[in-house]
């Protein structure tokens, strides 16, 4: 006679693309375009800059610098992407993206890179840097750093 319920407690919607909107926003952080932040920022969420960051990144998952963003540091992430302004090397572990409107002065160290045309970059690339084994990025001295003889 009396039936016990199953549980139905309302769960979000799925978007037919995958994760709902709410767990999108849990799973990355923005730092708006009026915030300014000096120190090294670390974590292992998503992070998209709009403001301007001063110190290291050094995150475990993707980066992305919009256009109103800039970064005056070294930046470490899984795939960074920048559209904005950085000053500083940039250590990607799977890839580096910059953006048309993307501007790096300082050297990038991915197993792969993209340049898009119109992006501005003034540094050195390194591709080989990749220990696949350790799934880390070596510390190898960047181009800069190394005593390389000159061809004179």
């Amino acid at each position: 006679m009396w039936e016990k319920k199953k549980d139905q407690t309302a769960k979000p919607e799925s978007s037919p693309f995958g994760k709902s909107p709410m767990e999108q926003l849990k799973e990355r952080t923005i730092i708006g375009p009026s915030i300014s932040i000096k120190g090294t920022l670390s974590g292992k969420e998503d992070l998209i800059i709009q403001g301007r960051v001063e110190g290291k990144i050094d995150l475990k998952n993707n980066i992305t610098v919009d256009k109103s963003g800039s970064i005056k540091g070294d930046v470490y992430g899984k795939s960074i992407t920048i559209e904005g302004e950085v000053e500083g090397n940039l250590f990607g572990e799977n890839r580096i993206v910059l953006q048309p409107s993307g501007v790096v002065r300082g050297d990038m160290r991915a197993p792969a890179i993209h340049l898009e045309e119109g992006a501005k970059f003034k540094g050195s690339i390194d591709m080989e840097a990749w220990d696949e084994k350790q799934s880390t990025l070596k510390e190898v001295p960047l181009a800069r750093d190394r005593n390389v003889p000159s061809k004179a």
